[in-house]
């Protein structure tokens, strides 16, 4: 009997660090998944404020060149930003980035008025992207 006393003692031993293990190996998953989570926000954050910012800028750009310039720096950080977006926010966004794109075709024919109204149709999605994640926390 004192033998399996013995056995018991090491399976007891055995679970017991088995547990710790688990509970550290879950911690350290929530933690990531936490951490995970603010980075996302903070790079939709980045992304989101400059492609905002270039949206205006094509949006009161004095030439066609310029909102295809700006209109094509927008769309590539709506996209990037798009990427860690959900739900409405991220609607917004790839409405966003479809008007963006309309607005750089129509300025690369010269179509000056068409490519203003599509950077302004932008700058409305992208700005109610960036409030429905503000608000959401």
């Amino acid at each position: 009997m004192g033998h399996f006393n013995l056995i018991n003692l090491k399976i007891n031993k055995l679970q017991g660090v088995n547990m710790k293990k688990i509970v550290l190996v879950v911690s350290a998953l929530l933690l990531s998944t936490n951490v995970s989570f603010a980075l996302d926000k903070i790079i939709f954050k980045d992304d989101s404020s400059v492609a905002l910012d270039h949206a205006k800028n094509a949006a009161i750009s004095a030439n066609a060149a310029e909102v295809v310039h700006h209109a094509g720096a927008a769309l590539e950080h709506t996209l990037n930003a798009s990427i860690t977006a959900k739900g409405v926010a991220k609607n917004h966004l790839n409405e966003g980035a479809k008007e963006l794109q309309k607005a750089i075709d129509q300025g690369k024919l010269g179509k000056y008025n068409s490519s203003i109204s599509f950077s302004q149709s932008a700058v409305v999605h992208i700005t109610a992207a960036n409030s429905v994640v503000e608000s959401s926390h």
